[in-house]
């Protein structure tokens, strides 16, 4: 009779479960800088990321889109988005100004043009306001590690979101084997692939990644409310991943006892307030994403 190799995959994690867990009662907590520091900084910019650095962040989160001269360019979206971004002349831009700004459809010297920092931003009243322009991601590499070394600070983590769906392919992004390919090309110039998580909730490019660069590190992000249950999820994405990254209230102490049985770390998003934090933290996760990593001296 065929054993069913996902059977046997998971018979034989839930076998060493316990040499698993002892691993992640060892692992250094995780704090992750939401884009930076969407709350105190502009998003996705390199004041965003250095700043995260002098609040102790261990890994920077940021998202990667691809322009239309193939440059990997730092932005969530995949357009300039209206509601924090100025116009090549200092203009605001309305929501149909949006639409046609397609970051694919644009080079990367013409996304130059948009400031992405001075505009006041409701969602995060807080941030400090400055000119700024969405960064390629060898920029922000050189960046941060000219700022760690000149500050001699330890090392962080990059972890670095594939923004596509097959809903957009050709669209807003390339498919997902040039998207990945065009990442790790960046990352692998420049030396940190050690240092380097790549998330999506496109399983696609996870799956693609795992196969040909399986090295490298994967977080699967999960939004609520789930079609399919943990186990589920696990067996459409087809291998075990490095982390769980679900929204935040998706947590609870099953969930992480079923990823650290599985051997993957569990580490949510987007967490912004200290009570919230301490609370997952004292549930067992390893690690959070926040806006505001600012809080993280407090957690306990």
């Amino acid at each position: 009779m065929k054993i069913n190799s996902w059977f046997f995959l998971l018979l034989f994690m839930s076998c060493t479960s316990a040499k698993i867990q002892q691993t992640h009662t060892a692992m250094p907590f995780d704090k992750e800088g939401h884009r930076g520091c969407r709350g105190l900084m502009p998003e996705n910019t390199i004041p965003a990321f250095l700043k995260a650095l002098d609040l102790g962040v261990t890994t920077l989160e940021m998202d990667a889109v691809i322009t239309k001269d193939s440059q990997v360019l730092i932005s969530h979206d995949p357009y300039i988005n209206f509601e924090f971004s100025l116009g090549p002349n200092g203009q605001n831009l309305t929501k149909a100004d949006q639409k046609q700004l397609n970051i694919y459809k644009m080079t990367y010297a013409e996304t130059q043009q948009y400031d992405v920092g001075s505009k006041y931003y409701p969602r995060f009243p807080k941030q400090q306001k400055i000119k700024v322009h969405k960064p390629l991601l060898s920029t922000v590499i050189d960046s941060v590690e000219a700022y760690i070394q000149q500050h001699h600070l330890p090392p962080v983590q990059y972890n670095i979101e594939t923004k596509s769906t097959d809903s957009t392919d050709g669209i807003y992004h390339p498919n997902p084997a040039t998207f990945v390919r065009l990442i790790m090309q960046v990352i692998e110039q420049k030396g940190i692939a050690s240092r380097v998580i790549i998330q999506s909730f496109d399983i696609r490019t996870l799956q693609y990644l795992h196969e040909h660069y399986p090295t490298i590190k994967t977080a699967l992000l999960v939004e609520s409310p789930v079609t399919l249950n943990f186990a589920a999820q696990l067996k459409q994405l087809g291998f075990i991943p490095t982390i769980y990254s679900p929204d935040y209230t998706m947590v609870t102490p099953l969930l992480v006892k079923q990823c650290h049985d599985m051997g993957i770390a569990l580490i949510p998003w987007t967490v912004d307030d200290l009570p919230t934090m301490q609370k997952l933290k004292n549930m067992g996760v390893n690690g959070l994403i926040s806006d505001y990593p600012n809080l993280y001296a407090q957690l306990k």
